[in-house]
């Protein structure tokens, strides 16, 4: 798409519904299988976790290939994997898990390239649009910082952590 020589692009903002008490993941990947490896390292990592994922095909008949043990989140994901449509990414939504205890094994998915977001916040996609298709060029994740953490804010931190499990009491 050029006009006037310049190679034309747009940029899109894709926003993601996270729903009440789930988590979201968004990453880019290569191969078919990907939608196999993502189920198989999920299933692996937390006995009770529900998710659904859905896989952006770039090349051939370019489908959305979704899997998942939950239907709520595999049609959602799929829904939003095709709002999305970037060539070769992913989505995940969780519920039963946090991303931290899912990361290391999805990063380690030999054909996941990079995870762009991690998060229960509200999320944005920033897609550009050439000619040939749409990619992933970042993503907004949450809000913009109010402030820098005083010390109550620190021993709040700290109390929800040990609250949740994450840090010994």
């Amino acid at each position: 798409m050029f006009k006037g020589g310049m190679l034309a692009l747009e940029l899109k903002v894709v926003s993601v519904r996270v729903p009440e008490g789930c988590n979201v993941i968004v990453g880019t990947a290569h191969f078919i299988k990907t939608v196999e490896d993502l189920y198989e390292a999920l299933v692996n990592c937390v006995p009770d976790i529900k998710f659904g994922i859905g896989f952006c095909e770039s090349s051939g008949p370019c489908l959305v290939r979704h899997e998942g043990n939950d239907e709520e989140l595999r049609r959602l994901a799929a829904e939003t994997a095709y709002e999305l449509a970037c060539g070769h990414s992913f989505i995940i939504f969780l519920r039963n898990a946090f991303p931290i205890n899912v990361l290391e094994r999805i990063k380690h998915v030999p054909e996941v390239c990079v995870v762009h977001a991690a998060t229960a916040n509200p999320l944005q996609v920033i897609v550009v649009e050439t000619e040939q298709g749409r990619g992933i060029l970042g993503v907004v994740d949450g809000f913009r910082s109010k402030g820098i953490e005083k010390e109550e804010d620190i021993a709040k931190r700290k109390e929800f952590l040990r609250k949740i499990g994450y840090k010994l009491g």
